[in-house]
């Protein structure tokens, strides 16, 4: 079916023109819209890999082209207010009701377009029309040529943007952006320095100024949020959880979901940023009112020495007994026992992690997971107790030993029994 409005459609024709007033462009419309159902008709899977590709980049090359006419399309339409048909304060809000994209893809699309129609961008413009130069190349080169400093002659900004044309048959819009804030380096290398710091502070002041941070329980056990940070505190936060998200530190069941396929890079950075929180240093965290942040979890002596038992936290939320004494392994974490009349009877103290040094020795010791036929090596294990902290196990190399993460799950869940056997190695089996 067609996409392209129908000639006899009145809500498209300009405001006291009747529709298909051109019989030249109404005859081009037809002819376009006949060859892309021909197109669309064409069975790809007959097609050998070489006339993929060749229609993949004639594609690829006509969606510029269509993009152009759409840039030269709206930019006229801004120019005869035809917005003021319904009353629009903007052309991008009549356009964005009338194809239905969103008010904000709508004004992007009519800021490119507006500025192609000025002499400065005469050649993105040309580019964007011949199909070599994709729309966000397009509104990468404007914006970076816009972005130049005012003291920069008209002949310096048209040898700024030519550069940044020819360089776009290499790069991609990424790429050019990063490209475009350095291009007086290139075109005029006695301001670009002092252009360069100034757009950095610019970026750096706006970045800081903008840190934002929010989460929100959403009651069902799991927590939800959104951030804010400078590019490298994201670049820095990004390198830690690859790391922690490599595949090398994890065994094979380790990467594979509940359906047995291969754990997307999301889940597994995901799970990466709850290992980065559950073990970061206790001692390394601020203190308030002279605590550090820790975790209080409150119990009573039964459910401390539980199997199937809850534990309350000191925001009121609840995590399961075998949770709390997981953590605290590695985290920090505080058991407070309380008698039959709910009076603490014991505050423990903030739980120790095992020191670089027995690590160290415990890495030397086990080898890597003490779980029989896990071949995870030491540097991606969990240092546990064997005799729960939690229950007055001592932090020691005797009480302790290496388990992988999903191991050391394990060994919380009362749902399984881990066997020690003599050669210090461990098994776990489903309770019946």
């Amino acid at each position: 079916m067609s996409a392209i409005p129908a000639e006899d459609e009145q809500s498209w024709g300009a405001p006291g023109l009747a529709a298909g007033a051109s019989p030249l462009l109404a005859s081009l419309l037809r002819r376009l819209d006949g060859v892309l159902d021909e197109l669309h008709a064409v069975s790809l899977g007959a097609l050998v890999d070489a006339d993929v590709v060749r229609l993949l980049d004639a594609a690829t090359a006509a969606s510029s082209r269509v993009a152009s006419l759409e840039c030269r399309s709206v930019a006229e339409a801004d120019s005869r207010r035809l917005g003021d048909e319904i009353g629009a304060r903007h052309t991008h809000e009549w356009w964005a009701r009338r194809s239905r994209r969103t008010s904000a893809d709508a004004s992007r699309s009519t800021r490119l377009a507006t500025a192609l129609e000025s002499e400065r961008h005469g050649a993105v413009a040309r580019e964007l029309a011949a199909g070599r130069l994709r729309v966000e190349q397009a509104r990468v080169i404007v914006e970076a040529v816009d972005a130049l400093p005012a003291r920069v002659d008209a002949q310096t900004r048209e040898q700024a943007e030519s550069v940044l044309v020819g360089l776009a048959a290499q790069h991609d819009a990424r790429e050019l952006r990063q490209i475009g804030k350095r291009i007086l380096d290139v075109v005029a290398p006695e301001v670009g320095e002092c252009h360069e710091e100034s757009v950095l502070l610019e970026e750096e002041s706006r970045a800081d100024a903008g840190v934002d941070f929010a989460m929100s329980d959403d009651g069902l056990g799991r927590c939800h949020g959104t951030f804010t940070v400078p590019s490298h505190v994201g670049k820095m936060l990004r390198r830690h959880l690859l790391a922690l998200a490599n595949p090398a530190r994890h065994t094979e069941a380790e990467l594979l979901d509940e359906t047995g396929g291969w754990k997307p890079l999301r889940r597994r950075m995901g799970e990466a940023l709850v290992e980065y929180v559950e073990r970061y240093p206790v001692d390394a965290a601020p203190q308030t009112a002279g605590v550090n942040a820790t975790i209080v979890v409150t119990m009573t002596l039964e459910q401390l020495l539980g199997e199937h038992a809850t534990a309350l936290l000191d925001d009121g939320t609840r995590m399961t007994a075998g949770q709390a004494r997981r953590l605290a392994c590695e985290a920090a974490i505080i058991p407070v026992v309380l008698d039959s009349r709910s009076q603490p009877i014991d505050l423990g103290r903030a739980a120790r992690l095992f020191s670089r040094a027995q690590r160290i020795a415990l890495g030397l010791r086990d080898g890597g997971c003490t779980a029989r036929g896990c071949e995870t090596s030491a540097s991606g294990c969990h240092a546990h107790h064997d005799d729960p902290w939690s229950r007055g196990g001592l932090t020691d190399l005797a009480n302790g030993r290496l388990l992988c993460p999903r191991h050391h799950r394990l060994a919380h869940d009362s749902r399984y029994a881990m066997t020690v056997h003599a050669d210090n190695k461990v098994e776990f089996a489903r309770r019946t």
